[in-house]
């Protein structure tokens, strides 16, 4: 219960700041919302993006699922829960960017690299993982004997490039890049240095934001 009582007293100081001290945010929210960046994250409690990038109610139309990944387009029957959001965030509310936001210790990249958690089934797990297959075929061509975790690092900002390569498999989104109307970006969160860095194509790394 101590749990489920620190939630609510967070919704308390949720409440006092932006129904007591902010009414005006949420006075224009409950009209609508009008996000200018979509972010893709990892369901892992450590890296909130909200809390990272420090926004605000109405700032980040924001999907989070097992290690950050977008599946490639695919038609048909099945539930594409990625694939219905990023159809949403980039066709009805027009969003302008679209962020992959990876990290470090990525318990879902590791379970690609080394197999699954203690106390998985595998019913979900592997074949979501999967998606990032050809990550960790790069990672294991490129460097064959570094150590498990090198790999795994390796392989957390290989599984961002794959995501960004998926992006660009659905129509509308690479019209939209195409065009100029939408911009794709690959970020990557180090949790044991707090460094954000983000991926230049030019120079093909990633590099320090600030």
């Amino acid at each position: 219960m101590k749990e489920i009582e620190k939630l609510i007293t967070g919704f308390k100081r949720f409440q006092e700041n932006y129904f007591g001290g902010d009414q005006e945010l949420f006075g224009q929210l409950k009209l609508g919302q009008n996000p200018g960046a979509m972010v893709i994250a990892c369901s892992d409690s450590r890296v909130d993006p909200a809390i990272l990038l420090d926004s605000k109610p109405g700032d980040l139309f924001m999907v989070r699922n097992v290690a950050n990944l977008v599946p490639p387009y695919e038609r048909g029957a099945g539930l594409h829960g990625v694939s219905t959001a990023l159809e949403f965030g980039v066709c009805v509310l027009g969003v302008e960017h679209v962020i992959v936001l990876g990290h470090s210790r990525c318990g879902g990249v590791r379970a690609l690299m080394q197999g699954l958690p203690e106390g998985a089934l595998g019913e979900f797990i592997s074949g979501w993982v999967n998606i990032a297959a050809r990550a960790k075929e790069r990672v294991l061509e490129e460097l064959p004997h570094a150590t498990a975790d090198k790999q795994c690092s390796a392989c957390e900002e290989a599984s961002i490039l794959v995501s960004l390569e998926n992006l660009l498999t659905f129509p509308w989104i690479r019209a939209k890049v195409e065009r100029g109307a939408l911009i794709l970006h690959g970020w990557y969160f180090d949790i044991d240095s707090g460094e954000l860095v983000a991926y230049d194509p030019i120079q093909g790394r990633f590099i320090a934001m600030m």
